[in-house]
C-alpha cells in the first residue's frame, strides 16, 4: 500500500490522500510573508549563477546549539582523542565543499530559541521565539490567535510529492526542533495534552505528539526515531523502563499509529535490541521511541536501562529505510543534546555529542550518492561558550591553560589568573558553572556550595572528566543561547547556491528549489 501511494500520488483514491491535498498547500500567510518572499528572491538570484540541478534526496542535519566555538572545540576534542594535537583535525562536515554563515535571530528576540529558528528553516518564514510553524502575527501560547496562520513545512511538501520522510533526534521527538518538521502550535511546550490549556483545547489546537501520529500530508512520516515516549502514552500506563506516560486523555498514540497503518508492514520499537532486529527490507514505516524523555547523552548511552542506538546508527537505519522509495526522501537529523549539555555548563557532554553528530554526518555521506543527495549541516543557534586563554598548541581542550614562554616553548605549569589560580581554556559567559562542581564519579555531582565570593581553585580538580561544569561569569540556573551567526555546510545538488551570509529562512528555499518540492509562491 505504501509504495502504491507514494508512486501514484494524486491518483490514489483514498480519503487520506484527498484530505492531505489541503494539508500541504502553501497558505496566504506564508506566501505573503516578507520573510518568505525575500528568501525566494535570494534563491532566484543564486539560480542565475549556476544551472539548476535537482536533488532526489535531502538530508538536513541540525546540531542544536552547535555554534562555531562548539565546532572548533569539538574538532580539537575529537582529534585529541585520536592522539593528535587536535587543532588540525577535521570533523566530517568540515570537509563538505560549500558553506555559508546563517543569521539566527527570531522576529521578537535578538538571541533566538529553537522553535522560531527551526520554523524558519522548515517553512521559509521567520517567526517568534517559542512558536512552531505559526506566522509571527500570532501570539505565543494563544491558540485562537494562531488559527489561520499555520505554515506548511518542507516535510509536508515532500510527503505530498510522494517522497518518503524521516525525523531523527536524540531529544524528545516532540521537542521544538524535530516538532517543527511536522507540527503547528503557538507554544512549543504543548508536547502532549497534559500541557494544553482548556481554552486551547476548546479553540481546536492539538498537542504536538498527536500531530505526529495524525499528520495528513501524504501518508504521514515514514521514519521517526527519538525520545519522548511519555507524551504518547496515558498517565496511568507504565512503559518498558518503568516510567509513566503523561497523557490525560487516555490515548495510547503508539497503538493508534499502528492501527492507522494496519495494512502496512510497520514497526513500533522502544530499545536497542528491537532496533538492531528491525527487518528493513520488509518494513515500510517505523516509530522508535527510545526513552521516556530525552535520549541519553552519547557519554552516558551505554548506561541506559533499555539500551539506545547512537545518532549515527539511527541516521544509517533511517537512510536505509527511506532509500527504498524510488521517488526519493527528505530526512531531518537533530543532535538535540549538544544544547542540553551547554545549558548545564557541561562542555564534555556537549563535545562528545558533537563528535557523534559528525559521525552521523559521515554515515550519511558514505551511504548516499553526492550527485543526487543534498546534505546540509547547520545549527539552529549557538551558545555563550568560549575558547580563550592562550593555551599552547595541543593543550587538552577541556584542561586548564598551559601557555608558552617568551620563546614560544611550551610551559609545564598552568597559567594563573590575577587571583593566583588556574583557569580552563573553555568556559561560559553565564550559567551553572558559577557554582562549585566537583569530580564525583559518574559526573554531575556538586561537592560544595555556590562559589559566590570568588572562583574555585582548580589546582587539584580534573577539569577533563565528564561531570565537570566549566566556569561561568554570570550565575544563572541555566546557561543561555547566544545570538551570533552559525554556519551551514553542504554537498550535493543545490549546495553551490550556499554563499555569503544568509537569513535562516533561506534554507527552506534552498531545499525547496533543489528538490523541486513545489513550495514556490508562484506555483
Amino acid at each position: 500500500m505504501k509504495n502504491f501511494t507514494k508512486k501514484c500520488g494524486l491518483a490514489v483514491m483514498s480519503t487520506l490522500a484527498v484530505s492531505s491535498l489541503h494539508a500541504a498547500v502553501v497558505p496566504d500567510a506564508q506566501k505573503n510573508s516578507s520573510w518568505f518572499n525575500e528568501g525566494q528572491t535570494v534563491i532566484e538570484k543564486q539560480l542565475a549563477l549556476t544551472p539548476q540541478t535537482k536533488a532526489k534526496n535531502v538530508i538536513l542535519f541540525v546540531g542544536d546549539g552547535l555554534g562555531v566555538s562548539t565546532i572548533t572545540a569539538g574538532r580539537i576534542f575529537a582529534g585529541q582523542k585520536l592522539g593528535g594535537t587536535g587543532e588540525e583535525h577535521q570533523l566530517s562536515f568540515d570537509k563538505l565543499p560549500y558553506s555559508a554563515q546563517v543569521k539566527t535571530y527570531n522576529t521578537n528576540q535578538q538571541t533566538p530559541d529553537s522553535a522560531g529558528t527551526m520554523t524558519a528553516m522548515m517553512t521559509g518564514v521567520k517567526t517568534k521565539a517559542g512558536v512552531i510553524n505559526i506566522a509571527p502575527d500570532a501570539e505565543r501560547a494563544n491558540c485562537e490567535s494562531s488559527l489561520g496562520y499555520e505554515l506548511t513545512t518542507a516535510l509536508e511538501l515532500a510527503e505530498e510529492k510522494g517522497l518518503s520522510t524521516g525525523v531523527v533526534s536524540t531529544a524528545r521527538i516532540t521537542h521544538a526542533t524535530p516538532a517543527a518538521t511536522y507540527a503547528k502550535v503557538p507554544e512549543r511546550n504543548w508536547e502532549s495534552d497534559d500541557s494544553l490549556p482548556e481554552e486551547a483545547v476548546e479553540a481546536g489546537c492539538k498537542d504536538i505528539a498527536s500531530q505526529l501520529i495524525e499528520l495528513e500530508a501524504g501518508d504521514g512520516v515514514d521514519v521517526a526515531f527519538g525520545g519522548g515516549r511519555r507524551h504518547f502514552l496515558p498517565e496511568d500506563s507504565v512503559d518498558s523502563e518503568g516510567k509513566n506516560g503523561k497523557r490525560k486523555d487516555g490515548r495510547d498514540l503508539t497503538a493508534e499509529w499502528q492501527e492507522r497503518y494496519q495494512n502496512e508492514a510497520v514497526a513500533y520499537i522502544e530499545n536497542l535490541t528491537e532496533f538492531d532486529a528491525l527487518d528493513v527490507a520488509n518494513t515500510s514505516k517505523v516509530l522508535g521511541l527510545f526513552n521516556s524523555s530525552h535520549m541519553e547523552y552519547e557519554a552516558d548511552r551505554q548506561n541506559d536501562i533499555g539500551g539506545e542506538p547512537s545518532l549515527s546508527e539511527m541516521t544509517g537505519k533511517a537512510i536505509e529505510l527511506l532509500s527504498k522509495n524510488d521517488n526519493g526522501y527528505f530526512l531531518m537529523v537533530e543532535s538535540g543534546r549538544i544544547d542540553h549539555a551547554h545549558h548545564a555548563g557541561n562542555a564534555y557532554r556537549a563535545l562528545q555529542d558533537t563528535e557523534e553528530f559528525a559521525k552521523a554526518v559521515q554515515a550519511a555521506v558514505e551511504s548516499t550518492n553526492p550527485d543526487e543527495t543534498l546534505i546540509l549541516v547547520t545549527a539552529d543557534h549557538s551558545h555563550v561558550f568560549t575558547i580563550a586563554g592562550y593555551p599552547q598548541r595541543g593543550n587538552p581542550i577541556l584542561g586548564v591553560v598551559k601557555s608558552t614562554d617568551a620563546n614560544g616553548a611550551p610551559k609545564s605549569e598552568p597559567s594563573l589568573a590575577a587571583d593566583g589560580m588556574p583557569y580552563t581554556t573553555v568556559g561560559y559567559t553565564n550559567g551553572l558553572g558559577f557554582a562549585d562542581y566537583g569530580q564525583g564519579a559518574g559526573g554531575d555531582q556538586r561537592y560544595g556550595d555556590a562559589a559566590l565570593n570568588g572562583r574555585v581553585d582548580l589546582t587539584t580538580v580534573d577539569t577533563t572528566q565528564s561531570g565537570f561544569h566549566q566556569e561561568a561569569l554570570v550565575p544563572l540556573g541555566s546557561e543561555t543561547h547566544a545570538g551570533e551567526d552559525v554556519t551551514i555546510h553542504a554537498q550535493g545538488p543545490g549546495a553551490q547556491w550556499l554563499q555569503g551570509v544568509i537569513e535562516q529562512n533561506v534554507i527552506f528555499h534552498l531545499i525547496n528549489q533543489a528538490a523541486e518540492l513545489g513550495g514556490n509562491k508562484y506555483q
